[in-house]
């Protein structure tokens, strides 16, 4: 096995995408093309116009300003770049299933196969074939079994490197990576592939943030590692109901328990719920794993931090209706955020649309305003729920590009986004627009309680009373 010197990457999504730009910047001796079947995702990856990139993150542009048509290439001819790469990373969708054996647990693997297959069909010469989708474990087994069954007498190698990324700061992850997991067979062949994909990486990472491990205990490693920061957020977030409840503030509280050097401040903020597209879908695959081996009583003990989760979006929802007089029909209500963290554009699982979703129910007339999230992807979250047509939809949802318009005569903001632009604006002048009382819902604890108060706001956070 050689040393790697073209790289594919199959998928060019929130994962792909950045992870090939920053290898592509770190090692300028390697070639990294991009494939996707989607053609509009591809030209949007080689707009002139940099902000018209599929993906907003922090610093991604700037990267691929430096690296594109140099050793980074985008394209839609994957049968090509497979054939020519010696390292075929797969990085495609991997969601939760919406039908048969395992719906709404399980994941969906059908674009894995359908990769596994067509690299089978297309490869002449041997390969490391590299698992970054997020799977369940053993997924490496079947994918080995239909390479070394379909293809044409070549040697394949299966690695599983999962990303351990944080949407908003992934370039930063990925230059400053607390640890790159690499799992594989621990046979002389495996062993070679592993080392050959660590050498990748070691272009800027220590050797010693580098782990190996055996391909099983690396799938599982990235479910368990996303369940376990999930199980936290759900964990303070149901302190912060106790916290409504009584004279106690859950900043106050997480600030200190996160003194105890065992717990620390990661994941301590109390919010509306967490969103994104790996925690839930991560601990429902692991619950799906457990049930399957009969563990019941640890898929019913990881279940409880969706159930955790769902509850704090719908108690929020249900705050706004009933500190609205028990009624919202017809009345006005502002979103802020509708990405489910701030500096992304990602709006999979976010708490808005849940929230939104509830209060339309109650048929709410809500005006949506996200500086990094388009009109058509908030309608397309909506309709995806199936709870209302589209024209429903459109009818009861205005989205806008100015955080101050449609703001007159508005009944109640609700914050759902921690963009740090929402600090900035002038709330004396958003409170005089608005219908008194003015009411103002902070869903992610991000303004100042006193100042709020003062304004003139009835101003309620998550959290404290």
């Amino acid at each position: 096995m050689k040393k790697i010197t073209k790289i594919c990457c199959i998928g060019a999504g929130y994962v792909g995408g950045p992870t090939m730009s920053v290898i592509a910047k770190k090692c300028p001796h390697i070639q990294v093309t991009v494939v996707d079947i989607n053609h509009d995702r591809i030209a949007q990856w080689n707009d002139s116009n940099l902000d018209n990139l599929p993906i907003y993150e922090p610093g991604l542009k700037e990267i691929v300003a430096e690296t594109r048509n140099k050793n980074l290439f985008f394209s839609t001819e994957v049968d090509k770049a497979i054939d020519e790469a010696d390292v075929v990373f797969i990085s495609v969708n991997t969601p939760t299933k919406t039908y048969g054996k395992g719906k709404g647990q399980a994941a969906d693997l059908k674009f894995i196969e359908l990769c596994a297959r067509n690299i089978a069909k297309v490869a002449k010469t041997d390969k490391i074939v590299v698992e970054k989708s997020t799977l369940p474990v053993r997924t490496a087994g079947a994918i080995k079994n239909i390479l070394d069954n379909t293809g044409n007498g070549v040697n394949f190698e299966i690695l599983s490197n999962p990303e351990f990324l944080a949407e908003g700061t992934a370039i930063q992850d990925l230059l400053h990576a607390d640890r790159v997991l690499i799992g594989g067979d621990e046979t002389p062949s495996g062993q070679k592939a592993k080392n050959l994909l660590s050498e990748v990486y070691e272009n800027w990472l220590p050797k010693d943030r580098i782990l190996q491990t055996n391909v099983w205990s690396s799938e599982l490693s990235k479910l368990v590692a996303n369940a376990f920061l999930a199980q936290r957020v759900s964990s303070i977030n149901s302190i912060s109901a106790l916290c409504e409840k009584t004279d106690a503030n859950v900043e106050e509280v997480a600030r200190a328990i996160g003194y105890d050097s065992r717990i620390g401040y990661k994941f301590l903020n109390s919010s509306v719920g967490f969103g994104g597209s790996c925690f839930q879908k991560d601990i429902l695959n692991l619950v799906y794993i457990s049930q399957s081996l009969g563990l019941q009583e640890v898929a019913d003990y990881w279940e409880q931090v969706i159930i955790m989760n769902d509850y704090q979006k719908r108690r929020f929802a249900d705050n706004i209706i009933s500190t609205l007089y028990n009624t919202v029909s017809g009345k006005k209500i502002i979103f802020y955020g509708w990405a489910f963290k701030k500096d992304t554009n990602d709006t999979r699982e976010s708490a808005a649309i849940y929230v939104a979703d509830a209060l339309l129910e109650e048929r709410a007339e809500l005006t949506v305003y996200d500086p990094q999230v388009k009109e058509q992807t908030v309608f397309r979250d909506l309709d995806y729920l199936n709870t209302r047509t589209p024209e429903e939809n459109k009818n009861l949802v205005k989205v806008v590009k100015d955080p101050l318009a449609n703001i007159e005569n508005a009944h109640a903001i609700a914050i759902l986004t921690e963009w740090d632009e929402f600090k900035t604006y002038d709330w004396q002048k958003i409170y005089d627009k608005m219908l008194k009382p003015a009411f103002l819902f902070d869903g992610r604890r991000l303004l100042d309680k006193e100042k709020m108060e003062r304004i003139g706001f009835n101003y309620y956070r998550i959290g404290q009373v």
